[in-house]
């Protein structure tokens, strides 16, 4: 795995440096000494991955995320002095296309290395998300038959959203797509860490005008309200129809889990309705959108034109998840009329065209 490294302080440079030397299969591909050049260097020499710092002279982290996104896409880490006291540039740097961000290590009393494990795990991560793709091949499905209803209760409708590098702009643009009459109850599964959600539900209402809060376990989908996983551990709907969070399973690098969320509401017998992949890397959602198909959900996947990473909508075609596969400017007006069906109880038979 080739690591680029764009940070103007050289002993931070240094460090990262050596975070990447403790790895067997990892090479330092070039360093850049601020944004400017990292542009540069990524066009000249795309890495594996890029360690992109926030806070530097001519152009900062969050610029040359924008352009190396627009122009040689590669993933890229933010990797700063502190995410906390850099919070507002670091969400722009995700919603720009960074991946993930991250502490640095850093130097400590007589020159050793310290705070090198968040930076170690985040790499692995990443290095995992890279490996081949085990999506299944796109075939002809027979319809699985969905669970009855439960006794005394009728069949309700929402909207599931899930995406990762790219994703908070995506959802933005659905949202505010979706038409003005659209009631539905809307939860998304974001990769994002938990200390990053707060400043995402803030901007989301924000950019949507929708109230927007985070999920708390126990907590029922609602009308018209948009509700976001806060945890690093999944989101699944428990058989009440309320939500809860689970730690397994535990070896995926994936946190919270698309496909971990979709399958629990595939299987529960109170819920139907929409479910969407957007933009990110890897492929998690495939597997998870293929299951709500099969089980009666109208299903969609952004185009590759509009994704910043073309990834995990790509794998949910592929695997034959995906009924309808539409730039991100027209899911808003396609789900809304999807909705309308579902809830007039037109519910596909888990066939349509991809």
């Amino acid at each position: 795995m080739r690591i680029a490294i764009v940070n103007d302080l050289k002993l931070a440079t240094r460090a990262l440096c050596d975070v990447i030397a403790t790895f067997d299969d990892c090479e330092v591909a070039w360093v850049a000494e601020d944004g400017v050049a990292g542009v540069e260097r990524c066009a000249a020499d795309v890495p594996d991955l890029v360690l992109m710092d926030i806070v530097m002279p001519n152009m900062d982290g969050v610029e040359a995320t924008r352009r190396i996104m627009q122009a040689t896409p590669c993933p890229i880490l933010v990797v700063t002095a502190t995410v906390e006291g850099n919070l507002s540039k670091v969400y722009e740097a995700l919603g720009a296309g960074a991946l993930d961000a991250v502490d640095g290590p850093r130097y400590g009393a007589g020159g050793v290395l310290e705070n090198t494990e968040p930076l170690a795990r985040k790499v692995r991560t990443i290095r995992r998300l890279q490996g081949p793709s085990a999506a299944p091949t796109c075939r002809e499905r027979a319809p699985v038959a969905a669970p009855a209803a439960e006794a005394g209760t009728d069949r309700q409708h929402l909207l599931a959203i899930g995406a990762s590098t790219g994703g908070p702009d995506a959802i933005g643009t659905l949202l505010g797509g979706l038409p003005e009459t659209f009631e539905a109850p809307i939860v998304v599964v974001q990769h994002l860490d938990r200390q990053f959600v707060p400043g995402f539900i803030e901007w989301l209402g924000n950019e949507t005008g929708r109230r927007v809060e985070a999920i708390v376990p126990g907590r029922e989908p609602e009308p018209g309200v948009v509700l976001v996983a806060e945890t690093n551990d999944h989101l699944v709907m428990g058989p009440g129809g309320r939500f809860r969070y689970r730690v397994e399973p535990s070896d995926t690098p994936y946190r919270p889990s698309v496909d971990v969320f979709f399958d629990s509401l595939a299987e529960s017998a109170r819920w139907r309705g929409v479910g969407v992949v957007l933009t990110g890397m890897g492929r998690d959602g495939a597997t998870g959108l293929l299951h709500l198909r099969e089980h009666g959900w109208q299903t969609f996947a952004q185009d590759e034109a509009t994704s910043v990473v073309y990834g995990m909508p790509k794998a949910a075609k592929e695997a034959g998840g995906a009924q309808k596969v539409l730039p991100i400017q027209a899911l808003g007006a396609a789900i809304g009329d999807a909705w309308v069906r579902a809830a007039a109880g037109t519910r596909g038979n888990g066939k349509g065209t991809s």
